[in-house]
């Protein structure tokens, strides 16, 4: 696996999601890449998610938090200048493989590092049955993207205040606050931050690459993407029917609808589910202009939700969307 020297200072998350992008669209070969960064506070919202769900705005505002959107499913996370960000970039596409691959190497090097660390829930890392990293994943043509987080001396009073996770999360993990399901890295070694990068670099990686600057360039125009408002907040249609429901090994998931003369009109699907093919022409497409009836809806999708939404079958969509469990 090959390092990238990504730059280290005066760099916002965007410019670092960005240079995932432009790593597997650009610096085509056969080869894994890796890189290692830090940011200034920041909340990331997962693609999926609605912020208004997920986020302390008026604490973010006060507090001089950055807010972002990355492309990638999952929860709402907040990082610092105490967490350690991971960007692992191959050339193979079959995401879930990767995941679950990456995620078990990040482990194996916690644990080279005398740590005891497992991997847990859908896309966790833990030590002591508590949280110490998360991961999410996407992909672009021919490569897939993961990325996650490592808490090392994260500031806990603003995780806890800048997002809202909903009860129904916490009371899946067996929780009752974000503080009782995180561990921080520090409390399990005594290696600083500095040099749990320096192991790690070596654990995972053989060689290094510096980017040009005519690669801090491309990543720059496609950073722009990441800073816009559009990207960020989006731009809804008024929904008249929200489903929402928690199912196990999959996420939350909200299903918003607008209905007219009892046709669905508009249709997307929020939460923090992890995306595994294309979620507007495989399902949100062909769920517009139907009869909301739940012959339509099974006629609509396809066959192998699975292929589209990471652990969910068709049933269970179905009946999200026409028949919800009551809250």
């Amino acid at each position: 696996m090959i390092y990238i020297d990504v730059p280290e200072k005066n760099r916002l998350t965007s410019f670092y999601l960005a240079t995932e992008e432009y790593v597997a669209r650009h610096i085509a070969d056969n080869e894994d890449y890796f890189f290692i960064w830090q940011v200034p506070p920041t909340v990331m919202v997962g693609r999926n998610q609605l912020i208004d769900n997920e986020i302390n705005l008026p604490y973010c505002r006060e507090k001089g938090i950055h807010l972002l959107r990355r492309k990638s499913g999952g929860g709402c996370i907040y990082v610092d200048e105490g967490c350690l960000l991971f960007s692992y970039i191959t050339h193979n596409d079959q995401v879930n493989l990767v995941f679950t691959q990456y995620i078990d190497r990040i482990v194996q090097m916690l644990r080279q590092l005398g740590i005891n660390a497992e991997a847990g829930g859908r896309n966790d890392i833990l030590i002591d049955g508590k949280k110490v990293s998360g991961n999410a994943f996407y992909h672009v043509p021919q490569w897939s993207i993961v990325h996650g987080t490592m808490l090392y001396d994260t500031n806990l009073q603003n995780m806890v205040a800048s997002i809202t996770p909903s009860q129904q999360k916490l009371n899946s993990k067996g929780v009752q606050s974000v503080r009782q399901h995180i561990a921080l890295l520090k409390d399990y070694t005594t290696l600083s931050i500095e040099e749990v990068k320096r192991q790690t670099k070596e654990f995972l990686c053989t060689s290094s690459l510096t980017l040009t600057e005519k690669d801090i360039k491309g990543i720059e125009e496609i950073e722009q993407d990441y800073l816009s408002d559009e990207f960020t907040y989006g731009n809804n249609p008024r929904y008249t029917m929200t489903n929402k429901q928690r199912i196990e090994n999959v996420g939350e998931l909200e299903v918003l609808m607008e209905l007219k003369n009892n046709v669905i009109k508009h249709v997307n699907i929020m939460g923090d589910y992890f995306l595994t093919g294309d979620l507007d022409n495989a399902i949100l497409k062909p769920l517009q202009n139907i009869p909301y009836t739940k012959q339509a809806v099974e006629a609509a999708l396809p066959e192998q939700v699975n292929h589209i939404i990471r652990n969910l079958n068709k049933a269970q969509l179905v009946n999200l969307i026409v028949d919800p469990p009551k809250q």
